[in-house]
């Protein structure tokens, strides 16, 4: 990976992170909550993903798309 867009990365990060905590101090949160709640939240989608087999995910999909076809 270029050091440059190693660089970008870290600092999108950090900036990410120093918004989301300024703003749960705004709403009344604890910012350390709202962090560990935010990382497990990154961790579950791929988690779940994972442990679906590969009907499970045909399923999920099948209901989506019904979903996104009735509402047109």
């Amino acid at each position: 990976m270029d050091l440059n867009r190693l660089t970008k990365s870290i600092v999108d990060q950090a900036v990410t992170e120093e918004q989301l905590q300024a703003k749960a101090i705004e709403e009344g949160k604890n910012p350390a909550a709202v962090s560990l709640g935010r990382l497990g939240g990154l961790k579950g989608g791929k988690a779940r993903a994972m442990k679906l087999s590969s009907e499970e995910r045909k399923e999920i999909a099948r209901k989506a798309a019904a979903a996104r076809w009735h509402n047109q």
